[in-house]
């Protein structure tokens, strides 16, 4: 086993290591029970809740809970647009970075309410440190937002008839505070103690080898490389994210930010085990959601190792892999393990140009975001599994001539209407959107040429990538797109919106209508959940309904591309 390979190797089983008992951590956070962190953070959340007017143990019911959720991101996307668009006068500004216009706020404020985090800007010169602030608050604000809508469906997947799933705030705030403050303030020190920089002031000079006079740009970057990775957010705090030297200055500290993508979608399955007392359970979906991340995984980073057939047909030795758009520090086999983990989450960092993977690494990428099954983002990611859940039950009680049960409570018309809604929502948004600028560009290519630096294949790839992206709320990009424009402003916009909400609404729905149903014990004629048999017919499900829907777009894309390469 080469040195790199058992590099990746290690971060995953330190991540698995890590999950297990951080799982266990959040379930007693959501259940109200005491940890250790108690004396020092309850009394901050009792600030919070003081200052809130919340009263944490009036407990609501799942439209209340939406409300909640679409409140909060209401009136802090109202607060975003105004500082976006006025960042020139106001303070915090050392570098005197402009504002944005109206149609980029629009498109980077839906972006970090939503954890997509795409970034239609760099955040060198597109933002000053007070934007940087506020998207890096927004960052605590999505993923605990996405946690606490998942914390109240595990509520409701217990075994008992109710209306009344704990209350969003509380789960809210504990999330931020008690989950995602104390972890991020371990890996901002961890990153500041390793080169990552974090104060306010503005450009720094140096000298070159060459004895040019370099700007280098800083700011308090350790403390929102942090958040951005535990809370699957992504957006880096400089342009080249993960990338840049100073978000991620060496191979250790790329082990750390990767393991933090990764660390809490896993640690949720496992809260779940604990929460509801069904441990089995938790471990066959850890199952079905890791086979699927190793189908993406495992042959990414050979192919990634393998190197380039396009530069190999030119006689051009590669000892060390595919290189283009690699960092040496990393090496291929890490930056394609990172490059997998980003997309099966709604993480979205980059530690290299995905736009340079070979073809079919970039079609695992796609695949991972187009699927968004496996791991997915911080509380969203189960949200989405749980939908074909949901199918999967329904089906198999078909199959075998009985009333769909799930945890003790019958699957309806109701719920398999709106669980069959979510599951093609995302299909139909990236393949609608992908049409219609594929259509533009085909049509006028003279007025539109400033989108593509590749056109083909490729170009399409590129074009798929970022509605794919949108809609997975994932943030990475195929960078080879001019993205910067008014269009793909607003219609990236309008994904991130619909991809965002939509999906929650509907789980939160269907939890809670299956709450209030009369609990059904189990029975011999049951169908168990907790097996592997189950676990393979959810796999199918997900194989079925999302990946093959993609066939024929990724045909067009980066399997052409592929065979055009051999």
């Amino acid at each position: 086993m080469s040195t790199e390979i058992l590099g990746v190797v290690v971060m995953y089983l330190v991540t698995i290591l890590l999950a297990i008992p951080l799982g266990r951590y959040i379930a007693k956070v959501y259940e109200g029970q005491k940890t250790w962190l108690d004396p020092v953070l309850a009394p901050v959340d009792k600030l919070f809740f003081r200052a809130g007017g919340i009263h944490p143990e009036k407990e609501m019911n799942w439209k209340q809970h939406l409300l909640a959720l679409l409140t909060i991101n209401l009136v802090w996307a109202v607060f975003s647009m105004f500082i976006l668009m006025n960042m020139s006068w106001l303070p915090l500004n050392p570098d005197g970075n402009p504002s944005m216009s109206a149609d980029l706020a629009f498109n980077t404020t839906i972006s970090f309410i939503s954890n997509t985090n795409l970034q239609h800007y760099s955040g060198e010169t597109g933002v000053s440190y007070l934007g940087q602030l506020i998207l890096m608050l927004f960052q605590f604000i999505s993923a605990g937002a996405g946690m606490a809508v998942c914390a109240m469906v595990f509520n409701a997947m217990k075994e008992r008839t109710t209306e009344k799933l704990g209350n969003f705030y509380n789960y809210f705030i504990k999330s931020c505070t008690r989950i995602l403050l104390p972890l991020s303030i371990v890996v901002a020190i961890l990153l500041l103690f390793n080169g990552t920089p974090m104060t306010f002031k503005g450009k720094d000079q140096f000298i070159s080898m060459q004895g040019d006079t370099v700007n280098v740009s800083r700011g308090p970057a350790a403390a929102m490389v942090a958040i951005k990775q535990l809370g699957t957010n992504g957006g880096g705090f400089f342009g080249a994210n993960s990338a840049q030297p100073m978000e991620n200055p060496n191979y250790f500290t790329n082990i750390i930010e990767n393991i933090c993508i990764i660390l809490i979608p896993i640690a949720m399955i496992f809260s779940l085990g604990y929460m509801l007392k069904r441990k089995r359970l938790a471990w066959v979906i850890f199952a079905v959601m890791t086979a699927g991340f190793l189908i993406y995984a495992v042959p990414s980073i050979y192919l990634e190792m393998k190197g380039n057939p396009s530069i190999s047909h030119l006689g051009i030795s590669q000892p060390l892999g595919s290189m283009e758009g690699k960092e040496v520090r990393f090496g291929p086999a890490a930056s394609a393990y990172w490059g997998i983990t980003t997309t099966v989450t709604s993480n979205g960092s980059v530690n290299a140009m995905h736009d340079s993977f070979t073809p079919l690494t970039g079609m695992f990428a796609l695949l991972g975001m187009m699927v968004n099954d496996f791991y997915g983002g911080v509380g969203v990611g189960f949200l989405n599994f749980y939908i074909y859940m949901i199918i999967a039950v329904f089906i198999s009680g078909l199959m075998v001539g009985r009333t769909p049960e799930f945890l003790g409570k019958k699957i309806e018309a109701k719920e398999m209407k709106i669980a069959t809604i979510v599951a093609l929502l995302h299909t139909f948004l990236i393949l609608a959107f992908t049409a219609l600028s594929s259509h533009l560009y085909a049509h006028n290519p003279t007025a539109y040429a400033a989108w593509l630096n590749n056109p083909g294949n490729h170009g399409f790839s590129e074009m798929l990538y970022e509605y794919t992206s949108s809609s997975a709320n994932n943030g990475s990009g195929f960078e080879g797109l001019g993205d910067g424009v008014p269009f793909w402003n607003i219609t990236c916009g309008f994904v991130m919106i619909l991809s965002r909400y939509l999906p929650i609404i509907g789980p939160l729905a269907i939890a809670g209508i299956l709450a209030k149903k009369k609990y059904i014990p189990e029975s011999a004629g049951t169908l168990k959940t907790d097996t592997g048999t189950f676990g393979i017919m959810v796999f199918a499900v997900i194989a079925i309904i999302a990946a093959l829907s993609f066939f024929p777009a990724l045909t067009l894309g980066p399997i052409a591309e592929f065979f055009a390469s051999k």
